[in-house]
């Protein structure tokens, strides 16, 4: 994992309204009203989307799906340039909102 991948996703989280963390083992998950949308650990972050839109972000660099579920990607960027920061909080704040909409849908 880029070591600058975590405070990078503390930036975009801090922004975001309602967001719960909760850590153990050294995985970091973030939920919405009781529903997970991203979980960052020493793999990359993973986060929780439209499935659709998963299956997109999966074929974008140094991104893959996610043993979690269809839902999930993983994303772990070698370097965070302009790109990849766009994607971490283009993909955190749709699957934040995502997590706030009824039904978590």
């Amino acid at each position: 994992m880029n070591a600058s991948l975590p405070a990078h996703v503390a930036e975009v989280i801090v922004e975001l309204p309602e967001s719960r963390s909760q850590s153990v083992d050294g995985l970091v998950t973030w939920s919405r009203d009781g529903r997970p949308f991203a979980a960052l650990g020493e793999n990359g972050i993973e986060i929780r989307l439209d499935r659709q839109v998963a299956a997109a972000a999966a074929r974008t660099p140094d991104t893959a799906p996610s043993s979690r579920g269809a839902e999930w990607i993983r994303f772990d960027p070698q370097e965070l340039e302009g790109h990849a920061l766009d994607r971490i909080r283009a993909w955190l704040e749709r699957g934040h909102r995502r997590a706030g909409e009824r039904g978590g849908k």
